[in-house]
């Protein structure tokens, strides 16, 4: 038997918010499992940060994700270090429900991207 989708979130307005991922958030499944939908969104930089990597304990997060290594960025202050990836439109209800998803040792941060657009990031914690 095929496992069910969950319903979209109902959105109380159009995504306005704008959600930078570098990693897991940018997986389809990820996204339908947490948003019940795929969401839109495009290409972006974010200067000053690096990547690393974390182990993930979270039994559920490794097995949606497909993962047990997830990418994980921190700032570095040095305006040549850049992490590539994707600025999502989000509603806040959304941007809550990816709180959900992301375990501990990341923490949600507004930042800046290279496009001069503001979004939020998850960094290290």
């Amino acid at each position: 038997m095929a496992a069910e989708q969950p319903a979209p979130l109902a959105p109380s307005a159009p995504p306005d918010l704008l959600l930078f991922s570098y990693g897991t958030l940018r997986s389809a499944d990820v996204q339908l499992d947490t948003f019940g939908r795929l969401l839109d969104g495009d290409d972006d930089i974010l200067p000053g940060y690096t990547v690393d990597y974390a182990e993930i304990e979270d039994r559920r997060v490794v097995d949606l994700s497909g993962l047990a290594v997830h990418p994980i960025v921190r700032p570095t202050g040095n305006p040549l270090d850049k992490v590539v990836g994707t600025a999502l439109w989000v509603t806040e209800d959304e941007l809550e429900a990816s709180d959900e998803y992301e375990v501990a040792l990341y923490r949600r941060a507004a930042v800046v991207l290279a496009s001069g657009r503001r979004a939020w990031v998850y960094v290290s914690a």
